[in-house]
Order: structure tokens, then C-alpha cells, then sequence
């Protein structure tokens, strides 16, 4: 993984330095899909490539009719997946928006998942895409013992999930996200949910970042002395262990993990910890997310602040 240098200007791409998928998320904007199909197929064993691939593929073709296109003419698992992920996004976009055209859509959505996880059995990323509707519709199984709050939620289908891929992130994350307060879920829920998959992981697993997410999503800028949360012993010691566990690992990724390294160098930042955040924003290049910094204010201008604090170079003008 070379992220390459800052020359200036940050690059907004989810693609970050994937090559090939940025040259196949050009040619979908453009009507195309052949290089979308090669990008997927060459990693349909690679399963974090592969969920992260068609997942920007999927909000590059969301606004089109190519993944239904694609499934029509050349039939196969890629285009399933792309279609299936399609589907998902336009289903929580409009659930997010408040339209009522989202039971429909979401209805689509889980049948295009079903069609594309009996193509590729062994492929969790259709269930992924499941587990991402779930917030829509609300499941209440019962939680395992060792969560404080024992929590109901889609446990099964996430059990599911670990057994395709026992530390897939995304489905991680998109478990997570069901307890967030703005989906029905509770700050407490949350809380116990992001430590419990955590301390499950691997010391050297990006899922240790969960209980920062957590944190950024509980962010609350009217609550007293809330920036310095992340001063507290307890996250300084949580940011701290996956710098010097995880953050070493990054070098042998496929593609810069752009979205945990920008969470890792947040926390630390906020921590007071300049030189640890510096290496963290050097290893990210010029790719940037919207994530966590928009949960502050404006992420251009948040990322921009957090940059020139650790004495780093920022966009001219910034």
C-alpha cells in the first residue's frame, strides 16, 4: 500500500489508491461495466476487496440503470452483487429521506441480496447487504450472553455472517449501526455492542476501532466539556493500542483503509497525541472521507484544522 504523497488538494474518492476500481468506477459513470466485472471477479475470494469494491461501484451506478442493465445482458454473480448493492442504497436512501416508496424498494432490495448469495454461496457480501436493510425493518432476536444490556437486534443473520467471514468489517460496522440512536437503536445499546465486538477481535483487527465510531456517533457539541471525552484514560488507551497494534499492519493492505485511518488519527488528535495523529494523517496521503469530521462541522474544514495542528501541509487557501 503506497497512498502517496500530499500535493495540495485532498482526493475525496472512496476509490482512494484502489487503481483498477477507480478506472471502473470512471467507465460506470461513463454506461460501461466490463471493467466493474473484472474488478469483482478477480477478488470474489477476497472478501474485504470484494465487499469494499462493489460497495463503491454500487454508489457510483445507484443514480443509473447500469446494474440492472449489466444483470439483464451478462447474468452472473458480479452483476447480482452489483445489483444487490444497488438495490441497498436506494432503499436506505429512501428511508433515510422519508419516502414512502422505501417498503417497496427495500422488498427489491432483499430479493436481489437473496439472488446473489445462491450465486456465491461463500460470498458474505450479499448478506452484508441484508444486514444493511435490517435497520429498516427492525428484527428482535435475542442477544448472546456478555452484552450488559443484552440488546434484541438481527443477531442471527449477523451470526450468519461470522460464519462466511468471522471478522468481516463491513458487516461489522453495518451490525454496529443498527443500535445508533438515529436508527431506533440507544447510546447504551451502542456502547455495549462496540465493546463487545471489539474486545472479540483480534488486537491487530481494524474492528478495535468500533467503540471510536461509537464515540464520534454519540458526539453530542452542546454537551459540557464535550471535546475532551476522547482526553479520558480510558480512550486515550483505546486510540493508543490500535496505533501501535493496527495502524503497523496498514502497510500490507491492498488499498489505504482511508475511513479507520481518518477515525484512528481523529481520536489520537483529540487525545493530544500530535506526533502518533501525524503519522496516522501521513499514512492516508491526500485521500480523505466525510467520516468522522462531519460529525464536527464541515469535513473539509475540520480535516484541515486537524491537519495544520500536527504541523502538516493543507489545500492552498485552507
Amino acid at each position: 500500500m503506497a497512498a502517496g504523497s500530499f500535493e495540495g488538494q485532498y482526493v475525496w474518492s472512496p476509490a482512494a489508491d484502489d487503481r483498477a476500481l477507480a478506472r471502473a468506477c470512471m467507465d460506470v459513470r461513463a454506461g460501461r461495466y466490463l471493467s466493474a466485472h473484472e474488478v469483482l471477479r478477480e477478488v470474489r475470494k477476497e472478501f474485504e476487496v470484494r465487499a469494499h469494491r462493489s460497495l463503491v461501484l454500487a454508489s457510483v451506478a445507484a443514480d443509473s440503470d447500469l446494474a440492472e442493465r449489466w444483470l439483464a445482458e451478462e447474468p452472473g454473480p458480479d452483476a447480482a452483487l452489483l445489483w444487490a448493492r444497488v438495490a441497498m442504497l436506494r432503499a436506505l436512501r429512501m428511508a433515510d429521506a422519508g419516502d414512502r416508496r422505501q417498503g417497496a424498494l427495500a422488498r427489491i432490495a432483499r430479493s436481489a441480496c437473496e439472488r446473489a448469495a445462491k450465486l456465491l454461496p461463500e460470498d458474505p457480501t450479499p448478506w452484508v447487504a441484508q444486514l444493511a436493510l435490517t435497520r429498516l425493518d427492525r428484527p428482535q432476536d435475542p442477544a448472546p450472553q456478555g452484552l450488559l444490556t443484552a440488546p434484541p437486534g438481527p443477531w442471527y443473520l449477523f451470526a450468519h455472517i461470522l460464519r462466511l467471514d468471522a471478522w468481516h468489517r463491513e458487516a461489522h460496522h453495518r451490525f454496529l449501526s443498527f443500535f445508533f440512536t438515529r436508527y431506533g437503536g440507544s447510546s447504551s445499546a451502542s456502547w455495549d455492542v462496540a465493546a463487545f465486538l471489539s474486545q472479540r477481535a483480534p488486537a491487530a483487527s481494524p474492528l478495535r476501532l468500533l467503540p471510536l465510531v461509537a464515540l464520534v456517533e454519540d458526539y453530542n457539541p452542546s454537551a459540557l466539556l464535550a471535546d475532551q471525552t476522547w482526553e479520558q484514560p480510558q480512550w486515550i488507551s483505546a486510540a493508543l493500542s490500535i496505533y501501535h497494534n493496527w495502524f503497523p499492519q496498514v502497510a500490507g493492505y491492498r488499498f489505504t483503509p482511508v475511513l479507520d485511518l481518518a477515525y484512528l488519527a481523529h481520536a489520537l488528535l483529540m487525545a493530544k497525541r500530535e506526533f502518533e495523529a501525524r503519522e496516522v494523517f501521513s499514512a492516508m496521503g491526500p485521500y480523505a472521507s466525510r467520516m468522522p469530521w462531519s460529525a464536527f462541522g464541515d469535513p473539509e474544514e475540520q480535516l484541515t484544522k486537524a491537519r495544520r495542528s500536527c504541523g502538516l501541509p493543507v489545500p492552498h487557501g485552507g
